[in-house]
């Protein structure tokens, strides 16, 4: 009937053996095994009780040993061996132990005991069956629930009302929607709790209609609906971002003038929080008598979602008391508005505060520590991870996946991925994705065919890990037939992401009129990435016709985007059309757009030291400058010399030199050749796609300075070692 618990050897006797003087006399059972909170003290307790069998009130003691031992459930279990047959507990210790039971975290232990319970043929009555239904509820233990549903007719029980109210909670949390309105509307009394339940049902499948249908024909009834009913329905609403929805109910609590409490007010905020509507909220919170920590930390989540992390830093900072979903909230605030180091902060200052994270909060700080890219904080989050005991959750190991992909250690990403025993879609992905960001398609393609020899379905994610793996190293026919098995064989309706794929795939093979044929016939109309894609393709193989038409597609859906403007200045200043490239900047200039400025980074003794190009703010400056110029020297020596032909500003020769010179990821570069030991890893990151000539310093310094150089740049990872980057120079 359920899931059996696993067996803990009694070892009766040996626990008998140890002797305390607490139990030399006559004890007072009711307060020793009220007051056990150990095993072994259980243990000697029932030992005592079975070397005294003619105690009094030794079947009473025995039902209270069996109660006080559920925290222990194998043990627990075990106990109810001891029961003889001809002497049977009360009707009430059945009836308190399944209520005690379905209290606890294990739904499945409630339902496992009752098999036990049956097997000894304890007397039941109606009072069991409402936390039984709980329990299967709890654990959508359906094909369990309809039993309990026959045995519960059979005795007569289908009939009482607390039954009938458990019976269509387990229905509805089980997904049989309609099975719990069937019963609901047999129902000859239904208290608030009733309607609760069955609104939660609706609730929890979606089905909002019915919803308001719901609440209309409660409207009409006898029972009046209270706060908790509004705080089930605006809490899903805000779950599922339902916020017209939520404006209906908001609008019917006022005109029936349901009383706001402080819950309900929260649940108010929090739905209106969670769907964007921020000046809804804002209002709502500055009605507060009282800024609760569920309201600030809703108002926390919802500045986040709306890319306002300065204001939910406000409110964070304003707080008097705050609790580990707060600091979670904030956290994760500053991890997905792209700022990692901060997060990072965030968290070491909860530490400070003495409150230990949980896996949530985890999972925000392994994203952070992703975003920035820093491999010794990586290793050292890793460690705290495991020694915090977060190592056995699937999640957090595939979250350690992608961060130390997105470090550019595919050697820990992979130890991480090797220790894992039960792998998910999600961990075989999450290697796939971390090998095409890599560059290493041979080994994305493999694991993915290992993955399907492992039984495990692909998902459309995986497929834009494939298909990107694909793009980056010119694997066009495999890439296709990727695509057409997504479709045919495993029946994934491509989304954006693949069709951007897909023309990145062909753009970079220089199969732009097939590019084209895509972005003109997808299904679905072309998004900003995917004329980005083009746009980036007519780029590298010089087609400046089908670049001007891709770069304008894309500025009549993003008529601010930086990139397309810079595209189309360059363009036009490549073919010499001064008159277009004196447009698009004065546009821009009235615009207020401006380019987005290289950035680089390089983590050195757990600090993270940044760049810009022509960067003069280093305390160090002096000696990366000096630095540049020895390399600069030395690499001429091995035949480089700078490539000036991406520098499209009206500058001379020299000027256009030294522009080429200055590039933020060489001033890193040096500063890690003067910092960092001979045979170290120098590791970028870079914000933009790298240029050319920096590419090809980078790969020649890897010869002449005997060092391995890992750049992370926008799209992808280069590893350059003795002269040889792994992109094969197809990036």
């Amino acid at each position: 009937m359920a899931h059996p618990l696993p067996s803990t050897p009694l070892a009766l006797h040996s626990a008998a053996a140890v002797a305390t003087p607490l139990l030399r006399h006559q004890p007072n059972f009711t307060h020793l095994i009220s007051t056990a909170t150990s095993l072994p003290h259980l243990k000697q307790i029932h030992s005592h009780l079975l070397r005294n069998p003619h105690h009094s009130n030794q079947q009473q003691h025995f039902f209270h040993l069996v109660l006080s031992s559920l925290p222990f459930p194998s043990y627990a279990l075990s106990l109810l061996s001891f029961i003889p047959a001809d002497g049977p507990p009360p009707q009430q210790f059945s009836n308190n132990l399944l209520k005690h039971l379905s209290r606890s975290n294990n739904p499945h232990n409630t339902l496992f005991f009752f098999q036990a319970i049956q097997e000894k043929a304890f007397p039941i009555d109606r009072f069991c069956f409402p936390p039984l239904l709980k329990a299967a509820s709890k654990a959508r233990a359906l094909t369990e629930g309809k039993v309990l549903h026959g045995l519960a007719a059979k005795h007569g029980y289908d009939s009482d009302p607390y039954v009938e109210t458990a019976l269509v909670g387990m229905y509805a949390a089980c997904g049989l929607i309609s099975d719990a309105r069937l019963l609901f509307d047999k129902m000859s009394h239904r208290d608030v709790v009733t309607w609760n339940i069955m609104i939660d049902g609706y609730c929890q499948s979606r089905l909002f209609d019915s919803v308001l249908d719901l609440l209309e024909e409660m409207k009409s009834s006898d029972t009046k609906p209270d706060g908790r009913i509004f705080t089930t329905i605006l809490s899903s609403c805000a779950r599922v971002g339902k916020l017209d929805i939520g404006k209906i109910v908001h609008g019917f609590i006022q005109e029936n003038k349901i009383v706001i409490d402080s819950h309900l007010q929260s649940a108010l905020l929090n739905m209106y929080a969670s769907s964007g509507a921020m000046d809804v909220a804002q209002s709502l919170f500055d009605e507060l008598k009282t800024n609760t920590v569920v309201a600030s930390t809703a108002m926390i989540s919802g500045h986040s979602k709306a890319g306002n992390v300065e204001a939910a830093r406000l409110v964070f900072d304003e707080m008097s008391h705050r609790d580990l979903v707060c600091w979670s909230a904030m956290v994760s605030a500053y991890a997905d508005s792209d700022k990692p180091q901060e997060a990072l902060k965030i968290f070491h200052d909860m530490q400070k505060h003495g409150l230990k994270p949980d896996q949530i909060t985890m999972l925000s700080v392994i994203s952070a520590c992703a975003r920035l890219g820093a491999l010794d904080q990586a290793k050292q989050i890793h460690q705290f991870v495991d020694h915090k005991g977060f190592g056995n959750f699937l999640p957090i190991n595939n979250a350690l996946i992608d961060m130390y992909a997105k470090c550019g250690s595919l050697e820990k990403a992979r130890e991480v991925f090797a220790r894992i025993h039960r792998k998910n879609v999600i961990s075989w992905t999450s290697m796939v994705s971390a090998f095409a960001v890599h560059g290493d398609a041979d080994n994305a393609l493999k694991y993915f065919q290992r993955m399907k020899f492992e039984n495990v379905e692909p998902n459309w994610v995986t497929f834009v890990g494939v298909l990107y793996a694909c793009s980056h190293a010119g694997l066009v026919e495999e890439g296709k037939r990727a695509f057409e098995s997504m479709v045919d064989r495993y029946r994934i309706t491509p989304r954006l992401e693949h069709y951007g794929c897909m023309v990145d795939l062909y753009g970079r093979a220089n199969r732009l009129a097939d590019a084209l044929e895509l972005v003109e016939t997808m299904p679905m109309a072309p998004n900003v990435v995917i004329w980005g894609s083009l746009m980036a393709a007519c780029r590298i193989h010089g087609e400046f016709e089908l670049g001007e038409y891709a770069a304008k597609s894309l500025l009549a859906i993003d008529p601010d985007h930086d990139g397309a403007h810079v595209f189309l200045s360059n363009l036009y200043a490549k073919e010499k059309r001064w008159e277009n490239v004196g447009e698009v900047r004065r546009f821009m200039k009235h615009k207020g757009i401006l380019k987005e400025r290289g950035c680089s980074m390089i983590e050195m003794d757990n600090e993270i030291h940044e760049f810009l190009t022509a960067d003069s703010s280093h305390k160090q400056r002096d000696e990366i400058y000096s630095k540049l110029d020895e390399v600069v020297v030395e690499l001429r020596r091995a035949g480089y010399e700078p490539n000036t032909s991406g520098v499209l500003v009206d500058l001379d020769e020299i000027e256009k030199r030294e522009a080429v010179l200055w590039h933020s990821e060489k001033l890193a570069l040096c500063y890690g050749l003067i910092s960092k030991e001979r045979q170290s890893c120098i590791r970028i990151i870079k914000n933009l796609r790298i240029c050319e000539d920096c590419h090809n310093f980078m790969k020649l310094a890897s010869k002449v300075f005997d060092r391995e150089i890992v750049v992370r740049d926008r799209s992808r990872f280069h590893h350059c070692k003795e002269g040889v980057c792994s992109c094969k120079d197809y990036w």
